[in-house]
Order: C-alpha cells, then structure tokens, then sequence
C-alpha cells in the first residue's frame, strides 16, 4: 500500500456554489496580480528566454555594431553602410502539468495540496500573461483528464482558475508517464512547463527526459509534512486514497516511524535523480510553507544564470 497517499479530515473536497466559485477567483486574481507586481517583476521576464532573435529593422551603422550585420544591399542603395537591428523573441508558452488525482486533496496543515498547486499555477498564470504569453493546462490522474490549449489574454487566465478551482478528476489514481507523453505529443513549440504533484508515482524517467531535451521543464513537488512522518497517535487506521485500500498502523512504534520517514526518503531521492537526469529543475513546496519565497529564488537564480 502507498502509505503517503492517505485521506484525512481536511481531505473532503466540497462542492462550491457559483458564488462561492466566483469570489475564489477574485481572491486568487487579486492576489496574484499583487505578486506579480511586487514580486515577480521582471524576474519571470528575464528567467525565461525567448525562442530565439527576430529581425527588427534597418538602421545607419554605428561605431562598435557588429560587421556581420551589415546589410549591404541597402547600404548599396543609400550610399552609407546600415545595419540589421535584431530582437528576442519574447512570445512563450507556459504549460502547467496539474496532478489532480485523490492524493492532492491530502493536508493537515492550513490547506490541501490542491490549494497550494491550485494558488501556485494562478500566479504562474498571471506571470505568463502579464508578459504577453500563452498558457495552457494539462489535469491528469491517472488519465488525461482535461486539456486546455495555450492562449494569451486576461480572460484566458481567469478561464484558467476557475479550472483549477472546479476540475473534477474520473479518476483517482496518478500516471506521470501519461501526463509528460500527452504533453511530449500536444506541444510541439518549445515551452515552459511546470509540473505540480506530489510525484508519488513509479519511475517516469522516459518521457521526462523527452520532455527535458524538448522544452524547459520545472518540477514543483507539493507535500505534506505528515507525508513525510507520522504523528504519535497510537492505533489508527490509514486509507490511501486512490485505491480505497485501507491498514491498521501503530503509530507509535518506532519501526514504523523509520520506514515510513524511509519511504518518502527514497521517493524524494528517485524523484530528484529522475529530474537531474533530464536536466530539469525541481522545487519543493510544503502546505505549511511560504511559496512566494520559494518561486522568488528560483527567479532570481534563474536571471542571474541569464545575465
């Protein structure tokens, strides 16, 4: 049994009236856009580059432009020599891979992993869109659960988080490798995709590493601190939540205790190994801790690595 994968008090995922739908999305635009502003200026900027450089116009040569821009058909016509201007292409796509199978609804402390993802992609959203780029999103379980194609736009985005607020998965277990396969296939264009689970899953080395030569991957691994080890509370019956299957554990027994902690040890330690071997980045965030934080030193060391 996967023992991490478990249902508590707070895992209940109740339904939102529309009103209740609608104020959410306020909250998270208006939060967002305040992160985006104070924070996040420039960093996603000059974190990301663009696809490469675009032709700008023509314009008279000046001391120290490089000769080899030289266009010398016009500087034919004009009688002076003029030079190519060139510009990065700044237009991306951001992609946002979100698990939504049944262990994301798992948190014992201030909220779900869902919330926590779900305020994640809503400030990469707005990021992606304040800069004039497309997003996309990819739910999955273990399925391709529902698939919107990247845009640009304020309306976009909003149609993005109340996605995010109300998707509903058919499933209830995790397949990784489909999710990455899905996405290898459905986007061609190099892309930034961030990958938000939990990444309690078999190897998914394969088409990660696809997606690492491909595209500009992230991994953002949302966990629990009770994913990690288990309170002293005796007796207690432990259910995981995508196959129902439930056990009797001694919580106290310190054997228990080790192989438990072991277990998400060894479940870290693949998953950071199979993100290194496929040259992508990967970020830990806690349900009790400060995301912010976390996405500004990745900005940050992000655009010193550009400079």
């Amino acid at each position: 049994m996967k023992a991490k994968k478990r249902v508590s008090a707070k895992s209940a995922d109740n339904t939102l009236s529309v009103a209740d739908i609608l104020k959410k999305v306020k909250e998270l635009e208006i939060r967002s856009k305040k992160l985006t502003t104070n924070f996040f200026t420039g960093e996603y900027h000059t974190a990301f580059k663009g696809r490469g450089m675009v032709f700008k116009e023509v314009r008279e040569y000046a001391a120290g432009d490089d000769v080899r821009f030289i266009d010398w058909n016009v500087s034919a016509r004009m009688g002076a020599p003029f030079s190519k201007l060139f510009e990065e292409e700044r237009e991306l796509t951001m992609m946002l891979l979100v698990d939504i199978s049944a262990s994301s609804l798992f948190g014992t402390v201030q909220q779900r992993k869902k919330d926590l993802i779900t305020e994640v992609c809503a400030v990469l959203a707005f990021s992606a869109v304040n800069n004039n780029d497309k997003v996309g999103v990819i739910f999955f379980s273990d399925k391709i659960e529902f698939y919107i194609p990247p845009k640009k736009g304020k309306e976009h985005a909003l149609y993005v988080v109340r996605e995010l607020l109300t998707v509903q998965p058919k499933s209830k277990g995790t397949n990784l490798n489909e999710a990455v396969r899905f996405f290898n296939t459905a986007v061609k264009q190099k892309s930034i995709a961030f990958i938000l689970s939990d990444f309690m899953v078999e190897q998914y080395d394969d088409p990660l590493r696809v997606a690492g030569n491909r595209h500009d991957v992230i991994g953002i691994k949302v966990y629990d601190k009770m994913d990690m080890d288990l309170p002293e509370i005796g007796m207690t019956q432990v259910q995981d939540a995508e196959t129902g299957r439930t056990q009797w554990i001694d919580t106290n027994d310190k054997m228990v205790q080790y192989n438990y902690h072991e277990q998400f040890m060894r479940n870290e330690e693949a998953c950071r190994l199979s993100f290194l071997k496929s040259g992508a980045d990967l970020l830990y965030l806690r349900t009790d801790e400060d995301y912010v934080k976390v996405l500004q030193r990745f900005f940050s060391k992000r655009k010193k690595a550009a400079k």
